[in-house]
């Protein structure tokens, strides 16, 4: 844990907190160390996130009108025959296995390079090129797998090795880079700084759009150049919710893992402090089955969010940014697991958005033309008496709901610090089966149990950041190699 009156990044990745502190010491706001942090994930993270990927980012405290970002992956637009297959892949994470799907027809429209831009032109103090500098030596001079990282790579293998180029990053003995070993990527390099020195256009417009939209057309994927030069980043106003007195800010449709997270919230909320396991597991039940086909075809309807609150209650990387003047930054990327599709000289791993079952629950590739992916992604703020308490959010596909709905239930109903909140043991349900981290006795809930043998990234990878008592304090999930950095 890290504390410090000037400000707290906490990170998937200790360098990507350390950038992100360097930008609050050189006299950036949150949002300009958040935009720091996320681009040197890039580099530390690359498998998780990058220019391939797309997220969220939500920004309040004094001064600032709460707004989401939304700069998700978007669903591209060829409907034809000549489509490929997608190519299917299973991650053991010892106690559970997940289906993913690689290959040209994962990859759906990116939205980072349009998510960066627009968070630096809205609310940053420094220039997009300071920002990205630290990101851009990351890449080229190399970073070092720490544990955690490597072992994203070695549950990722059938991935990693699904072309020469990728495999070429990953894999240029013969074999998947391990631990100690350093993973550089120079194109990587340049296409950061192209992107600080040009900003989004090449990406969505330019040379970089013709050379990703022609790889990935002739390679029976979907992407078009109309997708790409489409493509917006949008303001959203946040889901609100209220819990033990505070005011939950998050992810808003067509979004759904915000509105679910709410929705628990809801729940856990008409009973007396603290929840009980049972009640906290009741609660993820009904959020999943509120997850329904209707509930996901409804997401992009006006109003659908305040609707289903009043019927209901009567991969990926996550930022958390609190400064010194109160303001916080709580941002989630994500590349899913990265569709092993690297395009030659853009620097670029794009996404497998279209292959991810969680993002596709009616069947792949079913959504409309244009609409964005129905994202578990949920980065969050809590707001007590007005000012900001909490900034949290979380990896972990479908895993992110649960666990970010464990961390608050940590602070608020029990007191706990970040880390202590972090640290605690959790728990997700999903399809009838509770899975559960040591240390929970899960005897009296009476469903079938899958037990981890150790906490594991498959319960998330939860960054969060406390104000407290006049202190701020962060904490990184331990689960994901995750640190903190105090300014």
């Amino acid at each position: 844990m890290n504390t410090g009156a000037g400000g707290v990044v906490a990170a998937g990745h200790p360098l990507t907190a350390h950038a992100g502190a360097q930008a609050l010491r050189g006299g950036g706001n949150a949002v300009d160390a958040a935009i720091a942090a996320l681009l040197a994930s890039f580099a530390t993270e690359p498998l998780l996130t990058g220019l391939g990927a797309g997220g969220y980012m939500l920004v309040a405290g004094p001064g600032v009108e709460p707004t989401l970002l939304d700069f998700f992956a978007e669903s591209p637009s060829r409907r034809d025959e000549g489509a490929a297959a997608l190519r299917s892949v299973d991650v053991s994470f010892g106690s559970a296995v997940q289906n993913f799907h690689g290959g040209a027809a994962s990859c759906a429209v990116y939205g980072m390079p349009a998510g960066v831009c627009a968070a630096a032109q809205r609310w940053a103090r420094l220039p997009l090129t300071a920002l990205a500098a630290e990101a851009e030596l990351l890449a080229r001079d190399g970073v070092e797998l720490n544990a955690p990282q490597a072992y994203v790579a070695e549950i990722l293998t059938g991935l990693l090795a699904e072309t020469p180029e990728c495999a070429a990053i990953w894999a240029p003995e013969g074999r998947v880079l391990r631990e100690g070993e350093r993973i550089v990527c120079p194109g990587l390099a340049d296409a950061i700084a192209l992107l600080a020195r040009e900003g989004a256009e090449p990406f969505y417009r330019g040379h970089v759009a013709a050379a990703v939209t022609e790889w990935v057309w002739e390679r029976g994927g979907f992407l078009t150049a109309a997708d790409l030069a489409g493509y917006r980043a949008i303001e959203r106003a946040p889901a609100r919710v209220g819990y033990r007195g505070r005011e939950l800010l998050t992810n808003p449709p067509p979004a759904a893992g915000g509105t679910l997270l709410a929705y628990s919230l809801g729940l856990l909320d008409r009973a007396p402090p603290p929840p009980t396991l049972e009640a906290i597991v009741d609660a993820m039940r009904a959020a999943q089955e509120a997850r329904t086909d209707e509930f996901v075809a409804g997401l992009a309807a006006p109003g659908f969010l305040e609707e289903f609150m009043q019927a209901h209650l009567g991969s990926t990387t996550h930022i958390s940014v609190l400064d010194g003047d109160g303001l916080a930054c709580s941002v989630t990327s994500t590349n899913g697991e990265g569709s092993g599709v690297v395009v030659p000289g853009t620097g670029i791993h794009l996404n497998n958005m279209l292959g991810e079952q969680d993002l596709n629950p009616l069947g792949f590739h079913r959504h409309e033309p244009g609409v964005r992916l129905p994202s578990m992604m949920a980065p969050s703020v809590v707001l007590r008496d007005g000012a900001v308490e909490l900034v949290l959010g979380s990896a972990g596909s479908n895993r992110i709901r649960s666990a970010l709905l464990q961390v608050i239930v940590g602070v608020a109903d029990r007191g706990l610090d970040a880390h202590a909140a972090l640290d605690a043991p959790r728990v997700h349900f999903e399809d009838d089966v509770l899975y559960a981290e040591p240390g929970i006795d899960t005897a009296a809930i009476g469903v079938r149990t899958v037990h981890f043998s150790a906490p594991n990234l498959f319960f998330g990878g939860v960054q969060a950041v406390l104000s407290r008592d006049g202190r701020i304090e962060g904490a990184g999930d331990p689960r994901r190699g995750g640190a903190a950095e105090a300014a």
